[in-house]
């Protein structure tokens, strides 16, 4: 370390690691307004906290599976905190966002942009609350990472996509929150991955149902969904979907 240098603390890396889940690959910059801001709360210059980003993503191994390297000198504090993200979305990232509240000065609420009317009272609110949270954060993460557009279709209208589960939120509670087990997809698309109508399979390419396949061949059908079997899906630039959970939906969910 040099003169004078100040150690990154446990507080930090978990701000630093929450903006780096939000952020898309190509914004991990220090003149990035976002990355700015962060600088000026935990009192560090922009390049300090750019750096940390690069740093993380040299950890990620859905880059690392990509040959994208990152920086090359994690300190063994960024791979602990790493190792806690990414073995704990359910904790961590709720941990994350009051810690950003705190140093904010705003209610977490705020920070997660969500409604919290008509939640119950006691234990079960905050039960609620922390859900919510996650839930923005998953969804955060996962626009982030494919940044903004579906992976379906190459819609990039970020009002119109939904942060989709591959392994259903009702049956893989340790993976709810894991930003592996999810893509950047469309309403219309998203229900019919749901319903087993279409599938992703482990080396990322489209299949459409038989059930659909052997309907009557409309204009609709060919433009939502025929034209697309075979192809590719629009890749993220992290969090790549996890192949087993791919396997699960191409085994479990869909209508072959």
């Amino acid at each position: 370390m040099k003169k004078g240098q100040r150690l990154w603390t446990r507080e930090e890396l978990i701000l630093a690691i929450n903006l780096y889940c939000k952020l898309p690959f190509g914004r991990l910059h220090r003149l990035n307004p976002e990355v700015i801001h962060l600088s000026e709360l935990i009192n560090r210059t922009p390049s300090s906290v750019a750096y940390k980003l690069v740093n993380f993503a040299s950890l990620d191994p859905s880059l690392k599976a990509r040959g994208i390297k990152g920086a090359s000198n994690a300190s063994k504090l960024d791979k602990i905190i790493w190792e806690e993200f990414y073995k704990n979305w359910e904790d961590l990232p709720y941990e994350s966002e009051k810690l950003l509240a705190k140093i904010e000065n705003k209610p977490i609420e705020n920070i997660s942009k969500i409604d919290l009317k008509n939640l119950p009272i006691g234990k079960s609110r905050e039960k609620m609350i922390k859900v919510r949270v996650n839930q923005s954060f998953f969804r955060s993460s996962i626009l982030a990472s494919y940044n903004n557009t579906c992976c379906i279709t190459g819609l990039s209208q970020s009002e119109l996509l939904i942060a989709g589960h591959i392994k259903p939120w009702s049956e893989d509670e340790k993976n709810r929150l894991n930003p592996r087990n999810g893509i950047a997809i469309n309403a219309l698309h998203d229900k019919a991955f749901e319903n087993g109508l279409i599938t992703i399979t482990p080396d990322y390419k489209i299949q459409v149902s038989n059930v659909l396949l052997k309907q009557k061949k409309t204009e609709t059908l060919d433009k939502y969904f025929l034209q697309y079997q075979d192809k590719e899906i629009v890749l993220p630039s992290r969090f790549l979907p996890d192949v087993e959970f791919l396997k699960y939906h191409n085994e479990f969910r869909f209508q072959k």
